[in-house]
């Protein structure tokens, strides 16, 4: 509530100071003037024009004005900080819209509820309060200890990434001392990366503490208001209180609750290779080890609302029929944005297309052995083969037509998009896993250091996440899933049993991570901050390819089980 000696805002509390009123309408429009009335059902001190209102409406009449000298301002010791006020209008509220569920002013009754069949005066309702303004209180307390509690993680975690520095310094030191010449190059050159790590982790953390300093200090100004008007309010001022801070405290504590949900341990560590190549050879040609940031969320923390579910919609068996050669093996399989699927059968040679209910509806025969698909636009596929990356036309009609191929230098297996401009495309028998490509042909590489490891075909597969700009690269035999964060550097190596034989990978809802695992004859879904959510069963052996929708609402999943092969669509929920 404003004070009534002063503009709105300047001071809330009025503990019955013997001074000049003010009215507080005039003060709405910028206009002091001396007060000579106070309407108790107002709650307002006014001037005799602005009074007179009381004598023109009807609804207005039966309130009780008295002189300034009668006034009982015992009331305004509450510090209601404007909540009693109208947004609009800066009148106090004395009605409750039922059917809106809004408080109301005498103006806004008049010309907002006219229409509306139940609008209630506040004080025969407040005293029928079911959920006390304690409650908010007590939320509010809840919010301000998981506040306090993010406070007190961010400055561990920033006392554990120095101590993790720390430790990389005295480790390479050690090291310095048996090869002194390779590890003085070699200190400068980690620790320089490990600064550059930790500036930017910093400033992470430093961004979420400022956050949460301030949810911390907006939860403790709500606070204290609630306990102020819970502890001396009237039963009008606490049901407005609550009415009008329900909303804010909601938001505050949604805040809070992200926050405690997206906590992350931070931690460096540098990790030596196996085999160290020894001096003379310089830093700057190898570098025996590699600096990973690694993030791990806290325990309890609630990955529910990131979970999917999978809800089967069709399937149908990939059966030979007389066109074909010899037994379906798809390879690749793509969503279209209308909702159909293109998928590529390496051995017939073929790209086919299935409608929304997996109908087969199109077909084109290729001249050699596909090995991946992705969908370039509304009617464009590209395909990759080896050397070449071949592009078609896919009509409205499902009618398949050659337009345009690429030569490239490097052998091309699995492939997905990484703009409107560039593939993302993983290698067989190369020495680098992934490779950029435009839809022109010219190849580039990802700045990042990736291991020294070829993989030979059909044990490795790749994706791209492009809101987080990371690389992810499957690693069959190694029963692996690499993460690869393109910004930093830096990876994370994702093992568990749940994974096993994994292959063809696909980004899900909010940005997770789906895995075929060959051998398990499941979906795994891993989060964005590398950790397995959950773990799908699938009704066919060796699952190994896995497409999503543009939408993120639909799955597709094929498998590579000799005899026994499917195609399965199912309804993506969270």
């Amino acid at each position: 509530m404003a004070d009534s000696g002063s503009k709105i805002g300047e001071d809330d509390e009025v503990p019955g100071r013997v001074k000049e009123h003010l009215c507080q309408p005039c003060l709405s429009k910028d206009k002091q003037t001396v007060a000579d009335k106070f309407c108790s059902t107002c709650n307002e001190f006014q001037c005799n024009d602005c009074s007179n209102v009381h004598n023109v409406l009807a609804i207005l009449k039966s309130h009780k004005l008295v002189s300034v000298n009668e006034a009982d301002v015992a009331s305004f010791s509450v510090k209601m900080k404007a909540l009693d006020l109208c947004d609009q209008h800066q009148h106090s509220f004395e009605f409750f819209c039922e059917d809106e569920k809004k408080l109301c002013c005498s103006k806004c009754a008049i010309v907002n509820h006219r229409k509306c069949h139940s609008v209630v005066e506040i004080e025969k309702i407040a005293g029928n309060i079911t959920s006390p303004i304690s409650t908010l209180g007590e939320t509010l307390k809840e919010a301000k200890e998981a506040a306090e509690s993010v406070a007190r993680h961010i400055r561990s975690s920033k006392d554990q990434l120095a101590q993790d520095i720390k430790e990389i310094h005295d480790k390479i030191r050690r090291m310095r001392d048996e090869v002194m010449e390779m590890f003085a190059d070699l200190e400068e050159s980690v620790n320089k990366r490990a600064e550059t790590l930790q500036k930017e982790t910093l400033q992470n953390l430093t961004m979420k503490q400022t956050q949460n300093e301030k949810h911390l200090a907006d939860v403790t100004s709500c606070l204290e208001t609630i306990e102020s008007i819970f502890k001396n309010g009237t039963p009008v001022q606490k049901y407005i209180a609550e009415q009008k801070m329900e909303s804010n405290v909601n938001a505050l504590c949604r805040n809070i609750k992200e926050e405690c949900q997206n906590l992350e341990t931070v931690n460096i560590s540098f990790q030596f290779d196996e085999t160290i190549k020894m001096p003379p050879l310089p830093v700057t040609e190898y570098v025996p080890g590699q600096l990973e940031l690694n993030f791990q969320h806290q325990g309890d923390v609630n990955f529910v609302n990131m979970m999917m579910k999978l809800t089967p919609v069709s399937s149908i068996d990939l059966k030979k029929t007389e066109d074909d050669i010899d037994e379906l093996f798809y390879t690749g399989i793509d969503f279209l944005p209308d909702g159909r699927l293109v998928a590529v059968d390496n051995t017939n040679k073929k790209c086919l297309v299935y409608n929304e209910k997996l109908e087969k509806v199109g077909s084109y025969q290729l001249s050699y052995k596909p090995f991946s698909v992705v969908v370039v636009s509304e009617e464009e596929v590209a395909i990759t083969r080896g050397y070449d990356i071949e592009f078609l036309h896919v009509s409205k009609c499902n009618e398949i037509t050659s337009s345009r191929k690429c030569i490239v230098k490097t052998k091309y297996d699995s492939i997905c998009l990484k703009d409107d401009k560039q593939f993302v495309v993983g290698t067989y028998d190369e020495p680098k896993p992934v490779r950029i490509v435009s839809l022109t042909g010219k190849e580039h590489d990802f700045s990042v250091n990736f291991p020294n490891k070829t993989y030979p075909i059909d044990t490795s597969d790749c994706t791209y996440i492009k809101s987080s700009d990371k690389v992810v690269i499957t690693d069959r035999y190694e029963h692996t899933v690499c993460i690869y964060d393109i910004k930093t550097d830096t990876r994370v190596v994702v093992k568990d049993d749940q994974i096993q034989e994994p292959r063809g990978a696909a980004v899900g809802p909010s940005d997770t991570i789906l895995v075929c695992s060959m051998k398990t004859n499941s979906i795994v879904q891993i989060s964005k901050t590398c950790q397995i959510l959950s773990s799908y069963k699938i009704d066919m052996e060796y699952p190994c390819i896995v497409c999503v929708s543009r939408d993120k609402s639909f799955l597709v999943v094929t498998n590579s089980y000799p005899g026994n092969k499917k195609l399965q669509k199912f309804k993506i929920s969270c």
